[in-house]
């Protein structure tokens, strides 16, 4: 068992992150894509696990979120949720599962609660998409929210650089997050906005919120698993913390199995029947 594991060991649950909120304790999350990460952070006592449409880049490597399909969110999905007991496993609307239609929206998200066993769905917008956010919470489907950098919008917006830096802007950000909580989403993920922004908007708003390059005021932080680990070395944004440097480990030791392979040191006698 994790030396790192919290304290409470109970199921985390969107009530669970309310609470959590209520006492000022921060809320961890980290995205997975696969059964055996996902079984490592939950393991490690992750409150809540993302499988995010980040998956299009680290897994399938695309340059953008735009290609990946809802069947693949899914399939990452239902993965993630065989090895998880612990976190809130929040699955992520692919672009296009969402936008245009809030029957289609809610189609979408029954598709992922039936399908994969996540418990909660992703959408990024504010009040573009707030009708699609209103369609699934109805059907009793959690919804978290997801304002500031959008990167489904990265076409529209041509750049992922920090948003919200204008007046007009922040204000629409605030607005929006608002009507997110009154539509009744249970948590926002503000990603790339200055820092007192969000610190303001995590103080305006009773459910948590989630920052990926927004401060040290929001309620909670996440990270994408493989860049926090190193393996992706050709992502340095300066809100990224490598907390180890796994590409290393991984080239030497795939590196050290080849040169034993071919020097016939691999297998052993005590590596054989």
């Amino acid at each position: 068992m994790s030396t790192y594991t919290v304290e409470d060991p109970r199921k985390v649950t969107t009530r669970r992150l309310a609470e959590m909120k209520a006492k000022g304790e921060k809320i961890a999350m980290l995205t997975a894509y696969d059964y055996s990460m996902a079984r490592l952070v939950d393991a490690a006592g992750m409150d809540v696990i993302l499988v995010g449409d980040s998956a299009s880049n680290v897994m399938a490597g695309n340059t953008t979120t735009l290609p990946i399909t809802l069947d693949e969110m899914i399939g990452y999905a239902k993965s993630v949720t065989k090895g998880t007991t612990r976190a809130l496993v929040v699955c992520d609307m692919p672009f296009g599962s969402y936008q245009g239609n809030p029957l289609e929206a809610l189609g979408s998200a029954i598709r992922i609660m039936k399908e994969s066993g996540a418990e909660a769905v992703k959408l990024e917008g504010g009040e573009e998409i707030i009708e699609s956010v209103r369609r699934i919470i109805s059907a009793g489907i959690p919804v978290m929210g997801h304002l500031g950098l959008t990167p489904q919008s990265i076409n529209k917006f041509g750049t992922y650089a920090v948003r919200a830096r204008e007046e007009a802007e922040a204000l629409k950000l605030i607005s929006d997050a608002k009507m997110l909580e009154e539509a009744g989403c249970f948590a926002i993920v503000l990603e790339k906005i200055p820092a007192s922004l969000a610190e303001r908007v995590s103080k305006e708003l009773t459910i948590p919120t989630i920052g990926i390059g927004a401060g040290a005021g929001c309620d909670g932080q996440v990270l994408v698993l493989q860049d926090m680990l190193g393996i992706n070395k050709g992502f340095s944004p300066k809100f990224l913390r490598r907390y180890a440097d796994l590409a290393t480990v991984i080239e030497d030791a795939i590196g050290n199995y080849i040169t034993d392979v071919k020097s016939s040191d691999f297998p052993n006698e005590s590596e054989q029947y």
